[in-house]
């Protein structure tokens, strides 16, 4: 008789009981605060004058702009970017270090909109034991009334999620007031759909197998811990041995086995620290509400860190909290996150509201006149940051006598180039020098940009040909 050979298990369902206490409550309350922020953030108002965008976070892919409050980034200050992204990943570092995976249990995206999901879940088809006897039970018109309940406000969910994320690229309330009248661009309505399906997927059908398989975080956490980093942890010397309560011989556990139902990821604490575990503080919750019904000293499972495990062991004291905040790696971390910071902090304050970028004709490199003089020609962009029209002088210092002359019809005056408001003025120009024997081949030139409404000056190297 042939038999089928099964190579890999099926990965289960998990369905988290409801649990109330202090962690519950903070998941709740950040839960609240990023969706709020999420959500709302686009319709938030900043005025930066009539020829700018009046919306306080705006990434406008059509003219190449990023804005976000009082900040406007342009494509050429790509690097703040840079910036932000090694902030956030020495951020993660530290806050690693420090206390293990709080940012996957508490801010994480994947586990805000789980948790989102589960809620929505729970009060459609109940707690843990009532959802999975659904799920287990023959088909029926509750199990489909309440399915499909489910199912379709997670896609509501999902399509507010997709639709909050085009917001930021584009103007929200005008692209509100066309979602309204039924006119959506493709893009958008792509971008819209694809979100809502992933949101949908990852928060209602992956769950633990985004954070166990899909997200390298998991894997390398363990580069970042040390026995001082703070985690969930199960007091053996207290609980061991476990039994039935009022036994005599055992420990505080009573293996209710509650740690185990409300935990997201579906492990046991008490076997000691998994991967999977996000340090979402739940199971914690659980037992010190058993720990209050038997009348023993909460903390059985708490944040630890492994030190202190091992000093318990040994019947010492444990540390203060200095030994895992105040250590060397987070001060290497909080050092580069402060030179980092300072560093843009100071580009941003220093940051000119104009700049200049000169670049030399390769082809020719000079012309003689018919008088002996040597003409260079270069191509010339003025960057206008600001959100009004200026005008700027151009001129040139390093060579004695030269002059500039402008190619173009309108403009032909280096005194006076104007450039509109938020845009790019390219020129065209020719620098005439008198003709000098002595005269290196290749002479240092400077270029000097003026803004003729406030002394705004800027200044940009380049080079001077005599000969080929």
């Amino acid at each position: 008789m042939n038999q089928s050979i099964q190579y890999f298990a099926k990965e289960p369902k998990i369905y988290p009981k409801r649990v109330w206490g202090r962690y519950r409550i903070m998941k709740w309350v950040l839960m609240a605060v990023t969706l709020g922020i999420y959500y709302l953030a686009p319709f938030v108002r900043w005025d930066r004058g009539e020829n700018a965008p009046n919306q306080a976070i705006l990434i406008d892919m059509a003219n190449h702009r990023g804005y976000f409050f009082f900040i406007e980034i342009w494509p050429q200050e790509v690097y703040y970017l840079t910036g932000l992204l090694i902030l956030a990943a020495v951020g993660l570092f530290f806050i690693t270090s420090l206390a293990g995976r709080v940012w996957c249990g508490y801010l994480c995206f994947q586990t805000v909109w789980t948790d989102l999901f589960v809620w929505v879940e729970r009060i459609v088809q109940g707690d843990r034991n009532a959802r999975k006897k659904l799920d287990e039970s023959r088909l029926t018109w509750e199990k489909i009334y309440k399915k499909t309940i489910t199912h379709m406000i997670w896609l509501v969910i999902g399509a507010c999620t997709g639709g909050a994320w085009v917001l930021y690229f584009n103007d929200a309330p005008t692209l509100m007031d066309n979602l309204a009248h039924g006119h959506i661009d493709r893009p958008v309505l792509g971008w819209v759909i694809a979100l809502t399906l992933t949101t949908y997927l990852m928060a209602g059908f992956a769950r633990q197998q985004v954070c166990k398989y899909m997200c390298p975080y998991a894997r390398f956490q363990s580069a970042m811990f040390d026995r001082n980093t703070l985690i969930i942890g199960y007091d053996e010397v207290r609980g061991e041995p476990r039994g039935k309560l009022n036994k005599d011989g055992i420990g505080d556990c009573i293996d209710c086995s509650l740690c185990v139902q409300v935990c997201p990821m579906g492990i046991d604490i008490r076997d000691g620290l998994h991967y999977e575990c996000i340090a979402c503080g739940l199971c914690i919750d659980a037992c010190n509400g058993v720990m209050e019904k038997i009348q023993r000293p909460a903390g059985l499972i708490r944040y630890d860190t492994m030190v202190n495990q091992e000093l318990r062991a040994a019947g010492m004291a444990d540390h203060s909290w200095k030994h895992y905040v105040v250590r060397w790696r987070s001060v290497w971390y909080v050092g580069i996150m402060t030179v980092v910071g300072s560093v843009m902090l100071y580009a941003l304050v220093t940051r000119s509201p104009q700049e200049m970028n000169i670049l030399h004709d390769r082809n020719p490199l000079m012309v003689k006149l018919s008088d002996g003089s040597i003409r260079n020609g270069y191509d010339v962009r003025i960057l206008n940051k600001t959100h009004e029209d200026r005008s700027y002088r151009l001129r040139i210092e390093g060579i004695d006598g030269a002059r500039i002359m402008m190619q173009g019809a309108g403009q032909n005056d280096p005194e006076h180039i104007p450039v509109f408001a938020d845009s790019v003025g390219h020129i065209r120009i020719f620098v005439i020098a008198p003709p000098k024997e002595a005269m290196a081949e290749r002479h240092d030139i400077r270029f000097i940009l003026e803004d003729l409404s406030q002394p705004i000056i800027t200044e940009e190297e380049s080079m001077f040909i005599y000969e080929p």
